[in-house]
């Protein structure tokens, strides 16, 4: 394998898949990315054999071939080095890197010992748009569980209901659902929130479009010149919508600026009961108010002034409350909530593509 590639390419790439590769696994060549060459196009590719992802980059070769190496070390060494051409030379299991100033030689693997990269050749296609996509994975994947003895929480669900698809998360204490628009395919899909976690990360700013195309057992993601394979979660997922209300006793409308403040001072003094603070919606002071006490610090009380319906109180984990007003985008928010003990929702009142649940604390 001969050949010729800016620095910046291969920054970019190494910087797309590195982190998917495991370096505490039991096989260590799961530590390495695999460099490969093919139609004139250099791969770098990383798997931990439940998520694999190529990064495609334009490069000048002379001469095909294939080589893994050490994952963070080509990563951290890429990207110490200038900005221009560098030439990537494999001499038997040694890769030669070098540019004007830099010459270097990374020991290898050969490319015969990495596990094949998955493939979907069969299966349902569809796109979406991929600023909206980001966009809805920020808003939603932090919900999903990181406990693996419930391993479906840890998913993050895809599902097209009356022709439109929905993604959603939950950890059973709270809950986010966004709607990314229109599908006429028949969706369902429970992929790992780690997966997505990664497609993050590789996704643009861009509008570019994200295929998607899957089967009964994997997912395949194509992002330009990224492709993200992941395995998907077994097990039913919980009819999560039967927890969302359909109307409520006590409504706030208010301003999301002004609820994040109220609730970081509030957070502040929570910290001894574990984050809990008590929120107060009074339709005759017309004020939203979050009251938190901590027996070795103080007390505090914050207050926001709200468009109110109903009066009544519920008691709510500040981290959750702030998890929540943070994902969402519009000026004003919509607070509501039925009994203390019934789900709480947020989404912006302008908007109903968002919608997030969160399940309150005994007071």
């Amino acid at each position: 394998m001969k050949l010729q590639v800016t620095q910046e390419n291969l920054q970019k790439a190494l910087n797309a898949v590195a982190r998917v590769a495991n370096t505490r696994g039991t096989l260590p060549i799961l530590a390495n990315v695999l460099i490969s060459t093919s139609n004139n196009r250099l791969s770098i590719a990383a798997t931990n054999l439940d998520i694999a992802i190529t990064h495609y980059i334009g490069a000048k070769v002379s001469q095909e071939g294939s080589i893994t190496v050490p994952a963070r070390l080509m990563q951290d060494f890429v990207s110490s080095l200038p900005s221009g051409v560098i030439e990537l030379d494999l001499q038997e299991t040694k890769l030669h890197v070098s540019t004007e100033q830099y010459k270097s030689v990374v020991n290898g693997i050969v490319a015969d010992d990495f596990p094949s990269m998955p493939a979907i050749t069969t299966g349902k296609q569809w796109t979406v748009d991929g600023a909206l996509f980001k966009k809805g994975l920020q808003q939603v994947v932090f919900a999903a569980s990181n406990d693996e003895t419930r391993p479906v929480l840890t998913g993050v669900l895809f599902q097209v209901i009356d022709g439109k698809l929905y993604i959603a998360a939950t950890d059973s204490y709270r809950l986010a659902e966004k709607q990314l628009g229109a599908n006429s395919e028949e969706v369902r899909l429970l992929i790992p929130a780690s997966a997505m976690q990664d497609l993050l990360r590789v996704l643009g700013d861009g509008a570019e479009k994200v295929s998607v195309t899957h089967d009964d057992q994997q997912v395949l993601f194509q992002v330009g010149d990224v492709e993200l394979v992941t395995r998907l979660v077994e097990g039913k997922y919980p009819d999560y919508r039967k927890l969302i209300p359909a109307s409520f006793a006590t409504k706030a409308v208010l301003k999301r600026s002004d609820f994040v403040n109220v609730t970081k001072v509030s957070s502040l003094f929570a910290r001894e009961s574990a984050g809990s603070v008590t929120i107060e919606v009074g339709e005759t002071s017309g004020e939203l108010s979050i009251r938190s006490v901590a027996s070795q610090l103080g007390e505090n009380t914050a207050t926001a002034t709200a468009q109110v319906t109903g009066s009544g109180s519920i008691t709510l984990n500040s981290r959750y409350l702030l998890d929540a007003l943070n994902a969402l985008s519009g000026e004003s928010v919509l607070f509501g909530f039925n009994g203390k003990l019934e789900p709480t929702l947020l989404q912006d009142s302008a908007s109903k593509d968002y919608q997030h649940i969160i399940m309150p604390l005994k007071s």
